[in-house]
């Protein structure tokens, strides 16, 4: 969970406004090569485990009901995250692979502009749907640490 919300983090913070500055070529073809190369073993371990991962852990705190509690509610806050990266953000990513090689788009402001702010605002809600579930993890960690299967 950790590394998603931070790679979704990473991308709010730093990667997109830095790619806001360039010029709207060089924007489409960094996020197309972002998107080939983000689809590796690695990327997809971390983002397709943590749902079952935060669901295993729910079910191994049937007998604690209060940490199960907030580990159902990061539960809740990354399946949303999930749902939201194949709703709209990996759609979005299609459009513009879609959208062929930026030195021959005919109007690549146009291809930008239908990408780029929606993709960047439901960005932003991943990552604090991740942060989220994050938080509320740690804080089932601290209580099932604090008081063990007892809660």
């Amino acid at each position: 969970m950790g590394l998603i919300a931070g790679l979704f983090y990473a991308f709010a913070c730093g990667i997109m406004p830095a790619l806001a500055r360039s010029d709207d070529r060089v924007h489409i073809e960094v996020m197309q090569n972002i998107n080939d190369v983000i689809q590796n073993p690695v990327f997809l371990l971390s983002f397709m485990g943590a749902l079952p991962l935060t669901a295993v852990s729910a079910w191994q705190l049937r007998g604690s009901p209060r940490v199960r509690g907030w580990v159902f509610a990061a539960l809740v806050a990354y399946a949303l995250a999930f749902l939201l990266t194949f709703a709209v953000n990996i759609p979005l990513n299609d459009a513009l692979a879609d959208a062929g090689n930026p030195a021959t788009i005919a109007d690549p402001a146009a291809v930008r502009e239908d990408f780029e702010d929606p993709w960047v605002a439901w960005n932003v809600v991943r990552a604090v749907l991740c942060t989220l579930a994050l938080g509320v993890l740690a804080r089932a960690l601290v209580l099932y640490g604090r008081h063990g299967r007892r809660t």
